[in-house]
């Protein structure tokens, strides 16, 4: 499993791919859409809050 720093850099390079205009890929008449964007923000916020309780010594537990 990735580290919390890993997963953050995964998530932020996907934000940034999509702010530049990568919401979506077409190959072969078929197109795959990328995590929407707020998803993306979200899931950043979880991140950076985990990475912040982390480094003051606490614990927080992910919420499923």
């Amino acid at each position: 499993m990735a580290t919390l720093a890993e997963q953050l850099e995964s998530v932020q390079e996907a934000i940034a791919r999509i702010e530049e205009g990568a919401q979506s890929i077409t190959n072969k008449g078929k197109t795959t859409n990328y995590a929407q964007l707020n998803v993306l923000y979200e899931r950043e916020r979880d991140l950076l809050a985990r990475i912040d309780a982390e480094s003051r010594g606490r614990i927080i537990v992910a919420e499923t």
